[in-house]
This record gives C-alpha cells, sequence and structure tokens, in this order.
C-alpha cells in the first residue's frame, strides 16, 4: 500500500489555525460570545437607571371630558371646531422621549382659559449619579424659581428608589414654573413680550397668596391656598399661585403644579383670564382643577 508523503507545513498550519479559534473564543460566555464592553469599563458601584425610559404622549393624557370641563368656552364652539381645540396643540421637541408637551385654549364670551401638560424625563450622564437624583437637583431648581417655600425634606434620599405647534401664552409661565433648570437640547419656551400679563421672571409671583404682613391679599386668596409643598402626589411637588394683570382691569391667574415621579417631572399649568370689569379668577377652583389633573397624570405614569 502506497503511503501519502507527511507535510510538515501543512501540520504547522492546522496547528496555527486550532490555536487562532481558541484565541478569538477565549474570555467569551458560555456561549461563545463576546464579553459586554460595559462589563470591563463601568464601575461596579455605577448608579441605577430611573424608572421611566419613555413619556406619554401629552396630547392624549387628559380626557375630553375633563378638556370641557376645564375649557367651558369649547361647548359654545361647533362640533368640528370643539374636536380641533380638544385635540390639543403638541409643542416641538427634539426628542419626545425626553421632553413632550401639550396645550389647549379655550375662548368664552366672558373669560378665556389655558391648560398645559409638560413632561420632562431626566437623565444622568454621570455613572456615579442616579437618573432619580439629577431629576431631584432639576426638580429642585424649578421650584426656587417661584414663591414656593423650600422646606428640607429628611427622606429626600430615600426618593431615589422610587408635531410641531404655535407657542401659546402659558409657555411664558410653563418656561418660569416647568422649565427651570431643563437640559440644553431640550427646546424652550419663548419669554412673555412686554405687556403680555406675564411676570417677568426676575419677579416675585406678586398677589400669589397673601400680603407682606401674611394676612389675605386683595386678590381673593385666602390662607391654605398659598404656594406651597404638596403631600400626596409623587415623590415630592408643589403648587404656585400668580395673579397678574393682563390689562387696563382684567386679571389674569395662573396656577401651576409640579411633581416628580422618579426621574420625571411633571408640569401643569392651568389659567384663567376674564374678560375687563369681570370678577378675580377664583383661586381655590383652578388650585383644585390643576391638581385634579396632575393627579390624574400620576396615576398614568404608574399605569
Amino acid at each position: 500500500m502506497q503511503r501519502k508523503a507527511y507535510v510538515p507545513g501543512a501540520a504547522a498550519l492546522l496547528v496555527a489555525l486550532v490555536a487562532g479559534l481558541t484565541g478569538c473564543t477565549s474570555g467569551g460566555g458560555d456561549d461563545g460570545s463576546a464579553p459586554d464592553a460595559k462589563a470591563n469599563g463601568a464601575p461596579a458601584s455605577a448608579a441605577p437607571p430611573g424608572k421611566y425610559r419613555t413619556l406619554p404622549e401629552p396630547c392624549g393624557s387628559v380626557g375630553r371630558s375633563t378638556l370641557r370641563d376645564l375649557l367651558p368656552g369649547v361647548l359654545t364652539l361647533p362640533r368640528d371646531q370643539q374636536q380641533k381645540v380638544l385635540r390639543g396643540v403638541p409643542a416641538v421637541t427634539y426628542d419626545t422621549d425626553r421632553r413632550a408637551a401639550c396645550s389647549w385654549k379655550g375662548q368664552a364670551p366672558d373669560s378665556s382659559h389655558q391648560l398645559r401638560v409638560d413632561f420632562e424625563r431626566v437623565v444622568s450622564y454621570d455613572p456615579a449619579v442616579s437618573d432619580d437624583s439629577r431629576a431631584q437637583e432639576v426638580f429642585a431648581k424649578k421650584q426656587a424659581a417661584t414663591s414656593v417655600p423650600v422646606v428640607p425634606r429628611p427622606d429626600a434620599d430615600a426618593d431615589a428608589t422610587l408635531s410641531p405647534g404655535a407657542t401659546t401664552d402659558l409657555e411664558a409661565q410653563a418656561g418660569k414654573a416647568g422649565e427651570a433648570g431643563g437640559n440644553a437640547e431640550e427646546s424652550q419656551a419663548p419669554e412673555a413680550p412686554e405687556g403680555s400679563g406675564q411676570p417677568s421672571g426676575d419677579a416675585s409671583p406678586g398677589g400669589s397668596a397673601e400680603g407682606a404682613d401674611g394676612s389675605p391679599s386683595p386678590n381673593g386668596s385666602t390662607t391654605g391656598l398659598e404656594p406651597r409643598v404638596l403631600e400626596g402626589l409623587g415623590n415630592a411637588a408643589f403648587i404656585d399661585d400668580v395673579l397678574d394683570r393682563a390689562g387696563s382691569t382684567a386679571q389674569r391667574r395662573t396656577v401651576s403644579v409640579v411633581f416628580r415621579t422618579s426621574n420625571v417631572i411633571v408640569t401643569v399649568v392651568y389659567a384663567e383670564q376674564p374678560a375687563p370689569a369681570a370678577e378675580v379668577p377664583d383661586s381655590k377652583e383652578l388650585q383644585e382643577k390643576a391638581q385634579s389633573v396632575a393627579r390624574r397624570l400620576a396615576e398614568l405614569l404608574d399605569e
């Protein structure tokens, strides 16, 4: 029987190939896959991500029946115009998973009402700082931009476990109470022009609850309705109430409710502007309605 010739070079090549394959698979998982890059680069003590990765669709976050109650002027419109108003106007944002907002406006013979809801998902780019902790910082800046007193919370650390449209008048107020401290890449509401009836950014919200001596102010607000911290809404919440002269005689009242749930901050702004010579908008009614919307949005986030 004729034997095949032994080729040393071919044997050496086979050994090299086997060694190369062994080197390629070493260090991988049980299935031979390459290791996760984070396993080698991320610190073992990296802060956990926030609870929320997306945001609700804002224009669909408030029910039609609620909108009809908040915007009484809508009921006087023809059906097709009613539907247009109730659909709302979405805000222009660069990333709807990071920032999303919608506004509605209803005009009645004796007054006009506006509603705006704003969702902001806060993300920390520092691996040592959690999304919740960063959101807590942003929320504190929003509160500091209002007349709401800042009350230290001893359980603050525990909280960490836990289509383009036109801008509206409310965006100026939302820029103060709902957008202070936002990220640079997120859309910012323009400031209200002079004479629009909106308070300036550096002025304290005049006429929002009590006079300098602590007595009820002439705007009709009483003790218990002043700008304050709210309990039982998200991880932290506050309400602000601003009464501002919108024209020669009419006075516009704007109520803002801001709350934080994990790494999402929600702002509800509800405003009423009566016709000239009409009564001053009722603080209690506006506050109750704004809080009702905020609580429904908190439930929506938990669903």
